[in-house]
């Protein structure tokens, strides 16, 4: 990479881990901190940790979209704005309510899209994919220290503190993404943002829709684990700023076995691991629902769900990759992304409900319940290799589109081809045999 390129990389990511960091360190303390509300119930703790879900579910797609029409940069400044807004918001309130108002304006800030599109404008083919991949790490990253730091500066500082914090953190990425961030001509590109007119059909795909519910399913669970579990661990007598003790081991041993399942693995994403990370998911659900203050089997059943869902979390991604239409990625994202944050709001408002109804056992055997109407949605998935995607830019003409779809797609290595006159641009799916400058013989044709 250029030294333009490593700079958008790593000031990009910084954003990303900084806005990050405030909407997940709220997650392992509030359903403790919360109690001092005087409107505190289980429903209104789920609310709280899921509602930030709904908003950024509804404008996932939208604001990326809005970025191609007047530029990255201000969607991303807006965005951070109003999630800044969220974050004083919530943390001015006296009640639940006010929380809960504070969380959805924070995931009205929905600038994931406008990030990653912003990566591709401002750096070359060849090294988008690092680029990429960067901020991705940064994204992970942001969720373990969030989880380890929560819980210390909700202890000293209080709830309200964390969503100060939080607050300033957003307003300090904005002059960064105004004077740091390099500016790049701006490249509507299928597979980097979401396309309007690609939404109905990628929604009904046979494959993607099964990602899509699984990525809801895997963030459901994650909300819910979260709403339960501080609640859990006060009956072990620990208190917030201690239980940074449990989940730093528990990480540690997670990410091994992310480790070794990923060497079983090697490199591809077989159905059969899949159904082991749901299985993991599933048995931590079922012990922690049946666990009886038993502090053994509350650390083994985060240990599994935590390898579970780092393994479920790292693969879909790359599936939705592999498996969307060549330039398609980017509606065919955008869209996981939605289901993915509507699942945080599902997760919450369950937990919170059957949790008010019910007991928080309950809640925990509910999670492990919807498991199994996973391994149905998993079970009709197809198993596929992984993919390159590949962008060439031509003169190509509404006449040619057939013949020129017909000769690519005689290149060895092409896959899957989409052509588009308005953007001058040829998108490739392609394997390790794809030979470019075949490709772009083909291309020379027509010109």
């Amino acid at each position: 990479m250029n030294a333009l390129e490593v700079r958008a990389a790593l000031t990009l990511a910084l954003v990303y881990v900084l806005r990050m960091l405030g909407l997940f360190m709220v997650m392992p303390v509030l359903a403790v901190a919360a109690m001092e509300y005087p409107d505190y119930t289980p429903l209104m703790v789920g609310l709280a940790v899921g509602g930030y879900g709904l908003t950024q579910a509804a404008l996932q797609i939208p604001m990326g979209m809005v970025s191609d029409k007047i530029g990255r940069k201000p969607v991303i400044v807006l965005g951070l704005g109003v999630f800044a807004l969220g974050s004083f918001i919530a943390g001015a309130a006296d009640s639940m309510a006010w929380m809960i108002v504070g969380r959805v304006l924070q995931g009205a800030g929905a600038i994931a899209g406008a990030i990653m599109a912003l990566a591709t404008d401002v750096s070359r083919e060849s090294q988008r994919a690092k680029v990429l991949a960067i901020i991705g790490i940064a994204i992970g990253f942001s969720f373990y220290v969030a989880v380890l730091l929560g819980p210390l500066i909700a202890e000293s500082w209080g709830l309200p503190g964390v969503f100060w914090i939080t607050g300033v953190l957003a307003l300090l990425c904005i002059p960064m993404v105004i004077w740091l961030v390099p500016t790049g001509e701006i490249l509507s590109s299928g597979d980097t943002l979401p396309q309007k007119g690609q939404i109905k059909r990628l929604v009904l795909s046979s494959q993607l829709w099964r990602l899509n519910v699984s990525v809801m399913i895997l963030h459901m669970m994650i909300t819910l684990l979260f709403v339960q579990l501080p609640v859990t661990l006060l009956h072990f007598d620990m208190a917030l700023d201690s239980h940074w003790m449990l989940y730093l081991p528990v990480l540690a041993v997670s990410i091994v076995g992310l480790v070794i399942m990923m060497g079983i693995a090697r490199g591809r994403t077989p159905r059969s691991l899949l159904m082991t990370g749901v299985g993991l998911l599933c048995a931590a659900f079922a012990m922690l629902g049946m666990q009886d203050h038993n502090w053994w089997v509350v650390t083994v059943a985060i240990v599994l769900f935590f390898t579970g869902f780092n393994y479920l979390e790292a693969n879909f991604p790359a599936l939705v990759s592999s498996i969307a239409p060549a330039g398609q990625k980017g509606t065919a994202m955008g869209i996981y992304a939605s289901f993915q944050f509507f699942g945080a709001f599902t997760g919450g408002v369950l937990s919170g409900l059957v949790t008010d109804i019910w007991t928080p056992e309950i809640a925990y055997l509910v999670g492990a319940a919807a498991t199994l109407a996973w391994v149905f949605v998993l079970y009709g998935l197809k198993e596929v290799s992984r993919v390159k995607r590949v962008m060439m830019h031509a003169g190509i003409e509404q006449a040619q589109l057939s013949d020129i779809r017909t000769q690519l797609s005689g290149v060895p290595g092409v896959l899957d081809v989409t052509l588009s006159p308005a953007q001058q641009a040829v998108y490739l799916k392609v394997d390790r045999d794809f030979d470019a400058s075949q490709a772009r013989t083909v291309l020379q044709r027509f010109e």
